[in-house]
């Protein structure tokens, strides 16, 4: 558990990815606000299943409107930003209670997505498209 000196308020900190983007969330018991950039979760993502996503661990654990969420995230688009929102929340739901462990394991929230944007390669227009063939 962290503390915010400015604020004298305990908080729970995880750091999320997913692609290109990286989330520092921090739990702060409350009554389930969440913001990101500053911005409300409705006002951040147009999608209700991006609100959803970044909400799943609450539903795994159990914890819905036990935590606010406030959340710095940045790179990517933004599925890519909601799966670090969700990253990081169950991380640092581990830090509130280690309990959560195995229903997070076992929704897969706290594995680390690997798949990432291929690079392009030579000789190639793109990671695999090749320049159109023409046998004349």
């Amino acid at each position: 558990m962290s503390v915010n000196y400015q604020t004298a308020t305990p908080y729970f900190y995880g750091t999320g990815r997913r692609k290109k983007s990286i989330a520092r969330v921090r739990l702060i018991p409350g009554s389930g606000a969440v913001t990101i950039n500053g911005r409300d979760i409705e006002d951040y993502f147009g999608l209700d299943t991006l609100k959803y996503v970044v909400r799943q661990p609450f539903g795994v654990t159990d914890t819905v409107g036990k935590f606010d969420i406030i959340c710095r995230v940045n790179g990517g688009g933004f599925s890519g930003q909601a799966g670090a929102i969700r990253h990081g929340v169950a991380k640092a739901l581990l830090q509130a209670d280690a309990e959560y462990r195995p229903a997070l394991k076992k929704a897969g929230f706290l594995t680390r997505d690997p798949r990432m944007k291929e690079r392009k390669k030579y000789g190639l227009k793109a990671a695999r498209r090749a320049p159109q063939f023409s046998k004349r």
